[in-house]
């Protein structure tokens, strides 16, 4: 198991932080800050230690919040490229900057707009801007339709970010849970951005609206697709990915895979058929179309996973689309590794395995866990 996120996020960073500010204030008392900053420190999570140095922010920060926003902004260092934020932990610097915002700013919206400009440019201001889209709503979305042409590849993701009705790790937005048109206002005009970086968000964006509202988004797919560029296809198909997980027809069907795969399944193999917690396991097919017409076929693997309770829960894993030509066959492997995760344990029993074709599940046999 992996080091918790928030060891990499130790005093050093309030110290920092303090300097940081001091060199653009030069009044700044970076002692006393980072003394209050670190009042429960070692005891709070990642997002807690974030809190704890926003709140030190606002002590020690002028109590005027245009101020201490200004001040903050001329702290930020350089704005990086998102292939560069994506490695390691060095733009969580930030994090407490944006939970500021969050907290701090809602009664002063433009400064807390010109900030979110900035620190998604170096961080991401996708969990404040929720803040204001709960509180005014209104006001943050004619915001984010101005953002949505922006040249920052970085400010246009926000845009689909920091809308998704169900963003991971942050309140839901319950308002477009209900409703998601005014997001899907906004994604329209980010449906043919040049960026993969934000088509990536538009496609995650749709996927969590796709979760309460399954047809408004495949009635969106379906006009999507017309005269579509293979950038447009690639966010209708990751968008639709969790509904053809769950081998629903029509978002099957959207994307071509809505008739029965006349295939068949041979030289199956499942290897090992015992395999204790922590080894892996191979699993291995061929698909053969026997027929006289090419077919489009979606494989999908789909393992019963074993829980605490002796029951079992299904999980999907993707595995190829295919376009079979006639007398054609195709070999497919999957090894799953049965090691123990945060985000997964693995318990003893019989675990059975399907092929989803075209989101009909065929037997494969099955494979037993065991302690040792």
């Amino acid at each position: 198991m992996g080091e918790p996120l928030k060891n990499f996020y130790g005093p050093q960073i309030p110290r920092r932080i303090g300097e940081m500010i001091r060199a653009a204030w030069p009044e700044f008392p970076r002692d006393a800050f980072v003394e209050s900053a670190l009042v429960d420190y070692e005891s709070s999570s990642l997002t807690g230690r974030g809190q704890c140095i926003a709140r030190a922010m606002r002590e020690h920060l002028p109590p005027y919040y245009p101020r201490a926003i200004e001040i903050l902004l001329a702290s930020l260092g350089s704005k990086l490229p998102p292939e560069e934020r994506e490695r390691g932990m060095g733009p969580f610097i930030y994090m407490p900057h944006v939970m500021f915002v969050a907290q701090f700013g809602l009664d002063h919206f433009e400064e807390s707009m010109r900030a979110q400009y900035e620190l998604t440019q170096r961080f991401t201001a996708e969990f404040s801007i929720r803040r204001f889209l709960e509180t005014q709503p209104e006001r943050t979305l004619a915001r984010l339709r101005e953002w949505a042409s922006d040249p920052s590849p970085d400010v246009r993701r926000l845009v689909s970010e920091g809308t998704r009705p169900r963003l991971p790790w942050a309140p839901r937005l319950r308002a477009f849970q209900l409703d998601p048109r005014p997001v899907l206002e906004l994604l329209e005009l980010l449906k043919d951005d040049p960026s993969l970086y934000v088509r990536r968000s538009v496609a995650n964006n749709l996927n969590d609206i796709s979760k309460d509202h399954p047809r408004i988004v495949i009635d969106v797919a379906r006009r999507w697709l017309a005269d579509a560029t293979p950038e447009r296809e690639w966010i209708v198909r990751h968008a639709l990915r969790s509904a053809v997980k769950r081998a629903e027809g029509p978002a099957l069907a959207a994307l071509g895979f809505g008739k029965r795969a006349e295939v068949a399944i041979r030289r199956c193999k499942i290897a090992p058929r015992r395999v204790r917690i922590g080894a892996s396991v191979e699993i291995a097919f061929d698909l053969a179309n026997a027929g006289t017409r090419a077919q489009r076929v979606m494989a999908d693997l789909r393992v019963h996973f074993v829980k605490a309770n002796g029951r079992a829960r299904a999980k999907v894993f993707k595995l190829k689309a295919l376009q079979l030509a006639p007398r054609a066959a195709v070999s497919i492997r999957k090894k799953l590794s049965l090691a123990d995760l945060t985000t997964r344990k693995h318990y003893p029993g019989a675990h059975r395995v399907e092929v989803l074709l075209n989101g009909r599940a065929r037997p494969l046999g099955a494979f037993t866990v065991t302690r040792a």
